[in-house]
């Protein structure tokens, strides 16, 4: 949920303000001591403050509403000047926001204060067992797809635990979300959040859990008996993804099925190799089935230090030449291995001179030793560059300067 943030010392206005209504925070008190539950102390907060109120957590999920109508909740949710929004904190930990419109124009300090202490207070409370059941569920899937160190009846019967049952088969998907401007909030957790929705929405089971090393993405456990949840979820996902994070560019891989759930670490391999290369490629989505000559570097995957090696050997000089000297090397190569080695159809589509392009090919040769004209060369180079996206490092990106390029730009 993004929103410009009402700095704690700006959260109400200067002044005067009406006393407090003491009856109104009893009400508050018990209602926390009662355990009611956050939409009942959310009301009773609204009736202290004399306010609308909407509470939402980390995330951005809504807790608990306390307004006058579902216009008046429409309204809150807009980023109105009439809307404050206050993060509401346990020591220096933000549990939530609550989003507020108050009637009176100016509120007492303490007041407030105290209200959001409260109400925070009783999020934690709440959603602490919750995290620490994701967290478990994280944990239990991290373990899962580092390689089981079990049998097979311990990690079927662990995910049971956990509301899920791979007994009959599974797939594993992986969602990349990333913004294409700027954004403020815990967009990671809410990608969490709304990557876990949709799956959940058709597969109950389906378990989600940040990748490790990578908050960016996603990795989901899918049981699949009939072979045909992976898909489904994969777009029930990508429905969620575009409809609750605007401005987002995604990408989502998905592994095979899987009969036995020891498999499930070949699976993620196969989901991330997946997702790696529908980053650079038109389709959001991508089975594994469909990456092609990709499926030869899987082997890989389990110890990436071997493709990293093999793309230091081929395409890492291209990389750091681009990135030094702001010229295209690396998409000219990339071109040229999709128009089937043909110069003249790389420098049409370039919209560049096929003389600039045999420049750019020579410097290919004395930076890497391979040459683009040599069938080894080419398989090489091109190995180089899947291993490259398999690995998930991002080209350069610059306009191309380098002398013979008078012919043309490459496009950006």
């Amino acid at each position: 949920m993004e929103s410009a943030h009402t700095a704690d010392g700006d959260a109400v206005s200067s002044g005067a303000s009406r006393g407090p209504n003491l009856s109104a925070l009893a009400a508050i008190t018990e209602a926390v001591q009662a355990g009611a539950g956050l939409p009942e102390i959310l009301r009773a907060a609204g009736r202290a403050l004399d306010a609308s109120l909407i509470l939402v957590d980390r995330s951005g999920s809504i807790l608990a509403v306390a307004a006058r109508s579902p216009a008046d909740e429409r309204s809150l949710m807009r980023d109105s000047d009439d809307v404050q929004i206050l993060d509401l904190k346990v020591a220096d930990t933000i549990v939530g926001q609550l989003r507020m419109r108050a009637r009176e124009p100016e509120l007492d300090p303490a007041m407030l204060s105290l209200v959001r202490t409260l109400i925070a207070s009783e999020v934690e409370r709440v959603r602490a067992p919750e995290r620490a059941g994701e967290q478990a569920a994280t944990d239990f899937m991290h373990a899962v797809i580092a390689g089981w160190g079990g049998d097979r009846e311990s990690l079927i019967a662990q995910g049971k635990e956990f509301g899920t049952d791979l007994s009959a088969g599974a797939v594993v998907l992986v969602a990349r979300g990333r913004p294409r401007q700027a954004t403020e909030g815990d967009w990671r957790r809410r990608l969490l959040a709304v990557t876990a929705r949709g799956a959940r929405s058709v597969a109950p089971g389906a378990l989600a859990a940040p990748l490790a090393g990578d908050a960016a993405s996603v990795i989901v456990a899918v049981p699949d008996a009939d072979g045909e949840a992976g898909r489904r979820v994969s777009a029930a996902i990508l429905r969620e993804l575009e409809s609750g994070l605007a401005g987002f560019q995604f990408a989502i891989g998905r592994s095979r099925r899987v009969e036995d759930p020891l498999e499930l670490q070949r699976a993620a391999n196969e989901a991330l190799l997946s997702a790696n290369v529908a980053a650079e490629e038109p389709e959001v989505e991508l089975a594994f089935e469909a990456t092609g000559t990709y499926q030869l570097l899987l082997p890989y995957m389990s110890d990436p230090a071997e493709l990293g090696r093999f793309y230091d050997e081929t395409v890492r000089p291209l990389v750091a030449y681009d990135e030094q000297y702001e010229t295209d090397l690396l998409g000219t190569l990339a071109t040229f291995l999709e128009c089937d080695a043909s110069v003249n159809a790389t420098a049409a589509r370039l919209i560049t001179h096929r003389h600039t392009v045999r420049y750019r090919f020579e410097r290919v040769r004395e930076l890497t030793g391979l040459d683009v004209q040599s069938t080894d060369g080419r398989e090489k180079l091109s190995m180089g560059l899947k291993a490259m996206r398999v690995l998930g490092i991002a080209a350069p990106r610059g306009p191309a300067t380098e002398p013979g390029a008078e012919g043309g730009r490459v496009p950006r």
